[in-house]
């Protein structure tokens, strides 16, 4: 292999690192030693390292949430961990029972006729909804975007569109209250718009008014998106569906998925039974043989290797069928009361530490709003604070600065099931 590539050894692949740093780079174990002490070894280098801070109340999108050991423990056979897609799906049952519990459940849980065998992630599933809401009314060309949607979904929504030279995205702003701003959609919304799509609960953590802003686009014959990239607000809140949404996506990560820097994540996706042959990705049906069993089907497949390539409805080519699993089991074992006792939990927990954090007089909560587990304070010299608490271990939210110039001295923070009493202590006295 050497030869092939033509270096003469080994540490000849590292020649671009400088010498020093590949002295020190030496773990100096000695030969012969136990894997045991190996690890040892190992152990005590890595916990020389600066560890990330004890306390995080970062969410933005990605929520730490306890995971019962049975969802590992399922993930972790061999028949799923081992699996790809299907291409014979009628001899992969396990595989398509599982995801059509999966779909099952998600569509239960936003309440919606239909949902498919899941997308990428939470921003995918939102950009692809975006391009159906696009096919079901090809006249209307204009999306707009809420401005308090997640920035990182309206950036892959801005890159799924960017080729397509008559899509017109408009951002709606947000009001004093967090809320996408209602009477600015009641001057905007017309016969020109395809969708209006919210966040639910939104960027800032805060429950938009589904009610009204349903209303103002169906009544000019636009549709209504959601995507939620915290679903387990919907343990206690109404349901995407119950608004009449057209298209309800989600960010399945908190439902199971540990926070892993960065992904994997799972797109949680689901609409209605009249927009099913738009819909993107695989749906799997429940049917039954000809001797009357029961058994399970790939009944949809709109992606461009199953059919031509121009009535395709995506390019993604494959579910997370992993993550999907891991969903669908946390889902499971919760069950609709759990689920709901995990919400109360992170909603009193999150308004707890608000109260807490503000008693003070030096923050103050600039949206008043419902929230979920994620609230925005605000107060002066913001980012020198947040770094100032990073440095006793705490990272306390993230600033807004980077996404909303507007609220430079505000950061966002997020307190789930996870934050016990003296974490909330630690926080109040990391920011005061």
């Amino acid at each position: 292999m050497l030869e092939a590539i033509g270096v003469a050894a080994v540490g000849d692949l590292f020649a671009g690192v400088p010498e020093e740093l590949r002295t020190r780079a030496g773990l100096r174990i000695a030969d012969g030693q136990s894997e045991m002490a190996v690890r040892a070894r190992l152990e005590a280098v890595a916990g020389r390292n600066d560890a990330a801070p004890q306390r995080c109340f970062a969410g933005a999108g990605a929520y730490p949430h306890f995971i019962p050991a049975v969802v590992d423990q399922i993930l972790q056979r061999a028949e799923f961990y081992s699996a790809y897609t299907p291409y014979q799906p009628e001899v992969s049952q396990g595989t398509l029972q599982a995801i059509f519990e999966f779909q099952s459940l998600v569509a239960l849980l936003l309440q919606m006729e239909v949902a498919n065998a899941s997308m990428y992630d939470g921003a995918s599933a939102t950009a692809e909804a975006v391009l159906m809401a696009l096919r079901i009314r090809p006249q209307r060309p204009r999306i707009i975007l809420s401005r308090a949607l997640h920035p990182q979904y309206r950036q892959v929504v801005h890159t799924y569109t960017s080729g397509a030279s008559n899509v017109e995205l408009v951002e709606a702003p947000f009001g004093g209250d967090g809320r996408t701003d209602c009477d600015w959609l009641a001057d905007h919304v017309d016969e020109r718009t395809a969708a209006v799509v919210l966040g639910y609960p939104n960027f800032f953590g805060v429950l938009e008014d589904l009610a009204s802003a349903g209303a103002l686009a169906h009544n000019r014959g636009a549709l209504l998106v959601t995507a939620t990239a915290e679903p387990v607000a919907l343990g206690i809140v109404q349901p995407p569906g119950a608004y009449g949404t057209d298209i309800a996506v989600a960010e399945g990560q908190s439902l199971g998925i540990p926070v892993s820097y960065g992904g994997p994540g799972v797109g949680l996706f689901t609409t209605r039974t009249e927009h099913v042959r738009l819909m993107p990705g695989r749906l799997v049906g429940e049917a039954k043989d000809g001797a009357g069993r029961r058994g399970y089907v790939l009944t949809l497949a709109t992606r461009e290797q199953h059919i031509r390539r121009e009535k395709a409805t995506s390019n993604i080519c494959t579910n997370q069928g992993l993550m999907a699993l891991a969903v669908t089991v946390f889902l499971s074992t919760l069950g609709k009361s759990g689920l709901r006792e995990l919400a109360i939990a992170n909603t009193t927990t999150a308004h707890r530490a608000a109260v807490q954090v503000t008693a003070g007089g030096a923050w103050r909560m600039p949206f008043a709003a419902p929230f979920f587990n994620e609230f925005v304070i605000a107060g002066a010299h913001a980012e020198t604070r947040w770094d100032a608490a990073r440095q006793h271990g705490v990272l306390a939210g993230i600033p807004l600065r980077r996404w909303y110039p507007e609220l430079a001295d505000a950061l966002l923070l997020c307190v789930t099931e996870m934050h016990d009493a003296d974490s909330v202590d630690r926080l109040v006295r990391a920011v005061s």
